[in-house]
């Protein structure tokens, strides 16, 4: 359908813009395809690279690159940038351009929620999202701290072994 409707279109296409590409994994062939034949420029934009890896998308090697999107920078937030503020909710664009800590807070919330139920339990990532969510918790308040397995896991409540798939999951997601 995407070669159909560049084919159609009755002006010069350089670049086609692709987000949550994770959702359509197959078109990912598609993407290759024209990028040889037609010579064509993508940016695919996703959230969950795991996605299309466990599901054996063509990853495009050797024609794309991958670059990542991280919170913003004090430099980028020029005169927003408060320290303090920025240690409480951290840099997200939407939280840092947001009105008030009611607002910042329903934000996280929301963000944190969709996380654990569209990329950790529907994934099946995590066989009992309740010890996870508590292991979210005591990891953020360990953040900078020398990770013991052991201290997280009497915290949570489970074992070093479940801990480290964890932290794994974590992991997953930031590459």
């Amino acid at each position: 359908m995407l070669e159909q409707r560049l084919a159609q279109s009755k002006i010069q296409i350089e670049w086609v813009v692709i987000d949550e590409v994770q959702k359509l994994p197959r078109m990912l062939d598609t993407v290759h395809r024209l990028i040889e034949n037609a010579a064509l420029k993508f940016a695919l934009t996703g959230s969950s690279a795991r996605k299309l890896k466990a599901g054996g998308a063509n990853l495009l090697a050797g024609r794309a690159l991958v670059n990542s999107l991280f919170p913003l920078t004090h430099l980028e937030m020029t005169n927003l940038f408060d320290l303090e503020s920025t240690l409480r909710w951290g840099s997200l664009p939407f939280v840092v351009n947001s009105k008030n800590e009611i607002e910042k807070a329903a934000i996280l919330r929301s963000y944190g929620q969709t996380y654990l139920k569209e990329e950790v339990w529907e994934e099946q990532l995590v066989r009992n999202l309740e010890p996870f969510r508590r292991f979210l918790e005591v990891a953020a308040q360990n953040n900078g701290k020398i990770v013991s397995f052991l201290n997280i896991a009497l915290d949570v409540g489970t074992d070093e072994k479940t801990i480290k798939n964890y932290f794994s999951v974590l992991e997953d997601q930031c590459s």
